[in-house]
């Protein structure tokens, strides 16, 4: 039986064993394995499903404010495939692989051609990904993306894959609208703030987390029952690989799959308990690079300041209906989301044991993870505030100022909180 198959009658019978509402980390990755995957989570493997709620009376939207990451793709780096391939062929040159070991082996070693000249590519999945959310943009939004005429402004970061989703999103969009007038661009000069580098503090804040990140990852990886169904020998593969590293590269390879259409399947190998402590590792390390992380100094999504100031100048000069999207990586849109604070992503906790309870990177940042900020304003004869509603993957979010009418939000009041949040880190790191 598929394993997306297995998900989908786990997934029912935990809904029908009348689990809590609020199930913790451990109980959605045992229900669906995919989410331990982090930023490797495919986005259709953790489909939105709850209906948008109806524009508040008299209101209509009319902007589209974007940043969307690339779809899924391929692994970085050739080491990321062939350090695990190396040590399964290494032991399986000795004798030392088990039935299953083999059977491993030979999956990867067929997958591995795939990968030849296309590190770091959209894949096939990545790019349906973003027809998808392209076609959703326009039916959850008619008022704009149906506009007669439209403007449709698309920037992307240099990197291909980017380039690539931002033109499958366009391609849905203009097949919604035909009369839409679609600009799309790409440029270093738009790197300032679709890809931003670190400012000093930053870099300093971050090399605070080294420590507890090294101490997680050996904490939190316990390879020996994995290590003795994959070879014969658990005492030769101990003394011959680095058994902690080559679980934790096998359990990359075998998340990035759901990347690919193939009948390649890994994370079968790993048990639930093993599936959680090696995203546990990771949700720590993202918290601490891109969160409001205390242990960081609360910093790291302020990487992101230049986004937002875009993003408030959009609001802000906007006066014909339109929408703007940006594309570029994850590592923009989880700390996008933490400096918004949507949802319970700009949390600070200071127990990093119980971190998941509060914060869990799979709702922030799968393959083509994305913001959208919508704005309504009055409709024509009607006086009102300017509102905005935020989602994040398509999920309707809390926002860091009071309403009485979630999830809309007074626009000014969000501009005044994240005008002053900017101002007062760069008062206090930056000027």
């Amino acid at each position: 039986m598929k394993l997306k198959h297995l998900i989908s009658l786990t997934l029912t019978a935990f809904m029908a064993a009348g689990i809590a509402a609020q199930p913790t980390a451990r109980e959605e990755i045992a229900a669906n394995p995919f989410l331990c995957g982090s930023n490797h989570l495919d986005y259709d493997n953790y489909p939105a499903t709850a209906k948008l709620t109806k524009a508040p009376k008299g209101y209509e939207p009319y902007l589209m404010n974007h940043y969307g990451r690339h779809g899924a793709r391929w692994l970085l780096g050739d080491g990321e495939y062939m350090n695990s391939i190396r040590s399964l062929r290494k032991a399986k040159e000795q004798g030392k692989l088990t039935e299953l070991g083999l059977q491993t082996l030979d999956k990867l070693e067929r997958f591995y051609p795939t990968t030849l000249k296309r590190l770091g590519d959209l894949t096939t999945v990545g790019e349906r990904q973003h027809h998808g959310i392209g076609r959703r943009m326009a039916q959850h939004f008619p008022e704009i993306f149906k506009k007669k005429g439209v403007h449709i402004d698309a920037k992307s970061t240099v990197v291909i894959r980017c380039i690539l989703s931002m033109e499958a999103e366009c391609e849905e969009l203009a097949a919604a609208n035909p009369s839409a007038t679609i600009h799309n661009d790409v440029s270093q000069a738009f790197q300032y703030y679709l890809n931003a580098p670190w400012p000093q503090v930053l870099r300093e804040q971050n090399s605070k987390g080294s420590e507890i990140e090294r101490r997680n990852r050996e904490r939190w990886t316990h390879p020996e029952r994995l290590v003795s169904t994959l070879f014969n020998d658990p005492q030769w593969a101990a003394d011959s690989i680095r058994t902690h590293e080559f679980m934790r590269q096998l359990f990359y390879i075998a998340n990035n799959m759901q990347s690919h259409d193939t009948d390649i399947e890994l994370l079968s190998l790993f048990t639930t308990d093993e599936l959680y402590d090696l995203w546990r590792i990771k949700n720590v390390d993202w918290y601490l690079s891109y969160g409001h992380a205390p242990q960081t100094g609360g910093v790291m999504p302020f990487s992101q300041r230049d986004l937002l100031k875009d993003i408030i100048h959009v609001a802000d000069t906007t006066r014909q209906t339109q929408a703007v999207l940006r594309f570029g990586h994850e590592v923009c849109v989880m700390p996008l989301a933490c400096l918004l604070e949507l949802g319970n992503s700009g949390a600070r906790v200071d127990d990093l044991d119980h971190l998941d309870a509060t914060w869990r990177n799979y709702n922030i940042f799968p393959m083509a993870c994305n913001v959208q900020l919508i704005f309504y304003r009055p409709k024509k004869g009607r006086k009102g505030d300017i509102l905005v509603k935020a989602l994040l993957n398509e999920r309707e979010q809390t926002m860091p100022v009071p309403t009485d009418q979630f999830p809309y939000y007074r626009w000014a009041d969000l501009r005044d909180y994240y005008t002053r949040k900017i101002a007062d880190f760069e008062r206090q790191y930056i000027n």
